[in-house]
């Protein structure tokens, strides 16, 4: 196999060899690594000498794929050489895009046909390797026949996209979209550096190495992922921190702007200049992290250096080479659109998404079936009912159902209440049903916009008749007629209140619902238009106007029973009197003589004397009368014989014929007593003329009632 040139293997033996004594690794894996190296380049350079072009490698095999299936990767291949180079060690295919680790896989269908080939399968790297059991060089027509059996297979049902098969001679990983090649080249302890000096020393096949830049998602897996191992590449922010560029090969002096760092990366702290590719494990794989020039010194360590990663291709003046060939399987997938539904019966048109080399064939059946057409299209026949079709395109695990639906549409609404009643103003419930779909209301036999669906709907508040109309939809599939539900607003009979309906105690009151010609029910059970109350309450009673209105109004009567007053007693105070009920109510007045009524229980002035006090309902309900005596006791009196005020005596005792008066001095000394057979006094004692001054006096009506004390002045 070409490889690297002599210059080459001395300034890569001595790098590896200073850089992995500085990172104390042992000897022997220089040593491996040195002889390996070696033999290739000895290789190389009797090739060089000899002047042997390169082989020329051409495959072709753009197929469609069906998962959980077998199929080979390349429908030709050509391998064109050189006649002094029949041969080389090995040919790699690897599936350099696409690659779902784990359900993918290649390998030798009959590997009993190429006794002289075996296979090794990198789940990692998603890569095979066609070598000879012996390690001598494989016939390229061998390696030829055995590609053709080369296929190519996923485990899973819902498997995807699309897979790219890179065909390479050489052990490098080829990428089609870049036509470049990468290798990763292992050295435990390798500073970036000294990686970057022994990339760009090493050539393949004539291609100058550099250490890798990554442009792209397919870059980034190959390298990141699908590599042999984990090491440096080409970028760097040494010059600027936080400026990261690619900083090698062709793209030297571009900002980086695909980038795939780890979590938190870079975090550009102290001299963490340098792009390294995560070891797996740690973060997302086949990222990123910025590192110094060294890495970590622990043997072990995540982020102790394991190699590094070149790229052959791209440098000025360089032509790709023809060393590789690439094929690709797609996956197919198919996305029909589900047209519109019909009403009732038609044809449907299903479209799909443009597809670029694959074939949609048309069935009515999810597996099996015969093809009812081919295209990116499909009509049906005249369908009155649902049907299920399916695009297929080109695997029947990846049919696609796509149902076309046909609505029926429904009959003309019926209502059982094609005319509806209300008493009053206020919202109606209306019905309507169909035989099948939604019923939608309108206000008119036209109008375009619904006010409510439902099979019942309640209106707004309606206060004169009008007309709803019920329309049947199903579906979008709408029978225009419109049947009609009138609304009929009927007038409730006027009915009034009336509160507190005087009855008198003992009496009856009529009550009057107030309308002639209607339905009565009266709370008491009664049916007609009056009723006699003799008991106070609430009645109430339902008027309902005649059928076919029979539309009710309520009336409320409240009944105040008025009892007969009742005197619990007359208290006096000189002139003044005030008569107390052993209930009082509202509906009382009062007087004192029979003619003169009001509201207030007190009254003044009276004249002495036997009075009589008037309690009456004020309705005309019976009342009640008791007497009373006012009694006056002068507070002065002057006997001069001048007539006036000559004597001083109690107006009023005459109606106590048992009363007494006592009248003192102001030592407490009796002067007199007065009764009914004397009933006042001059102001002498024993007919001699006593002084002006206070005296006092003492009342003792009966044995029933308490004595009254007062005083009166004697003037002279």
């Amino acid at each position: 196999m070409k490889s690297i040139n002599f210059a080459t293997i001395y300034i890569i033996f001595f790098i590896l060899s200073f850089y992995s004594v500085q990172a104390h690794e042992k000897a022997t894996v220089f040593n491996k690594n040195v002889a390996h190296a070696a033999n290739d380049t000895v290789k190389s350079a009797k090739k060089k000498l000899a002047a042997i072009d390169p082989p020329v490698l051409v495959a072709s095999g753009n197929q469609i794929y069906c998962p959980q299936t077998t199929l080979n990767i390349v429908t030709s291949i050509t391998i064109s050489h050189d006649a002094a180079e029949t041969g080389t060690q090995a040919l790699y295919i690897q599936i350099s895009s696409g690659y779902s680790s784990g359900l993918d896989q290649l390998e030798l269908s009959n590997p009993a046909s190429h006794p002289s080939i075996i296979t090794s399968w990198d789940a990692t790297a998603g890569k095979l390797k066609l070598s000879s059991p012996t390690g001598a060089d494989v016939l390229y027509s061998e390696l030829e026949a055995a590609v053709r059996d080369v296929v190519f297979s996923n485990s899973s049902a819902t498997a995807s996209g699309t897979r790219t098969f890179s065909i390479t001679i050489g052990q490098a990983n080829y990428l089609p979209s870049t036509q470049h090649y990468y290798l990763f080249i292992p050295s435990i302890g390798i500073t970036w550096t000294a990686a970057k000096t022994a990339a760009e020393a090493s050539t393949y096949y004539g291609l100058k190495g550099y250490l890798a830049t990554i442009l792209s998602a397919d870059e980034a897996q190959l390298i990141g992922e699908q590599a042999s191992g984990t090491g440096w590449i080409g970028g760097s922010d040494a010059e600027t921190e936080g400026n990261w560029k690619w900083v090698t090969g062709p793209e030297a002096g571009n900002l980086m702007t695909y980038t795939f760092w780890n979590n938190g990366e870079p975090n550009n702290q102290g001299d963490e200049d340098y792009a390294h590719i995560t070891q797996p494990g740690i973060g997302i794989r086949g990222s990123w992290n910025d590192l110094s020039n060294t890495g970590s010194l622990n043997s072990g360590d995540p982020y102790q250096p394991k190699g590094f990663v070149v790229e052959y291709g791209g440098m000025p003046g360089e032509l790709p080479l023809q060393i590789a060939a690439s094929t690709k399987i797609t996956i197919p997938e198919v996305q029909p659109v589900i047209p519109q539904p019909i009403c009732d019966s038609g044809t449907f048109t299903i479209t799909t998404a443009p597809t670029t080399g694959i074939i949609i064939n048309w069935f009515d059946v999810p597996t099996g079936g015969t093809s009812l057409g081919t295209g990116s299209s499909f009509t049906t026949p005249i369908l009155n009912t649902t049907k299920t079709y399916y695009a297929d395109p080109g695997c029947e695990t990846k049919r696609k159902a796509v149902t076309v639906t046909v609505n029926p549409t429904p009959d003309i609404p019926t209502t059982t209440d094609p005319i509806v009643a209300r008493c009053g103003p206020g919202s109606v419930t209306l019905q309507a049903s169909s035989n099948i779909g939604t019923i939608s209301w309108f206000t008119t036999a036209t109008a375009n916009s619904s006010i409510g669906t439902g099979n019942t709907f309640s209106t707004p508040a309606i206060t004169a008749n009008t007309t709803y109309y019920a329309e049947a939809s199903n579906n979008g599939c709408i029978n225009s007629t419109r049947i009609p539900v009138d609304i009929v607003i009927y007038t409730p009979p006027a009915v009034t209140d009336e509160k507190d309906i005087p009855l008198c105690q003992g009496r009856e009151v009529v009550l009057d619902a107030g309308i002639a010609g209607m339905d009565y029910a009266w709370s008491t059970g009664a049916t007609t238009q009056t009723i006699k109350a003799t008991t106070g309450g609430t009645y109430t009673v339902e008027v309902k106007s005649p059928a076919p209105q029979s539309c009710p109004s309520t009336k409320t009567i409240t009944v105040q029973e008025h009892l007969i007053p009742k005197i619990d007693r007359i208290e006096t105070n000189g002139t003044t009197a005030t008569i107390y009920l052993t209930r009082e109510e509202e509906y009382y007045e009062y007087s004192v003589d029979g003619f003169n009524f009001q509201d207030s229980n007190t009254f003044y002035d009276i004249p002495a004397g036997l009075q009589r006090a008037y309690i009456k309902e004020k309705n005309g309900c019976e009342g009640t009368t008791q007497d009373f005596i006012i009694l006056v006791f002068p507070a002065f009196f002057t006997p001069n014989n001048d007539t006036f005020n000559d004597v001083w005596e109690v107006n009023g005792i005459e109606n106590y014929p048992q009363a007494k008066v006592t009248i003192f001095d102001r030592y407490g000394k009796l002067l007199t007593e007065l009764n009914a057979s004397k009933m006042s006094w001059d102001g002498n004692f024993n007919s001699i003329p006593l002084p002006a001054s206070d005296y006092w006096y003492a009342l003792k009506i009966d044995n029933t009632k308490p004595v009254i004390r007062g005083h009166f002045t004697l003037k002279r």
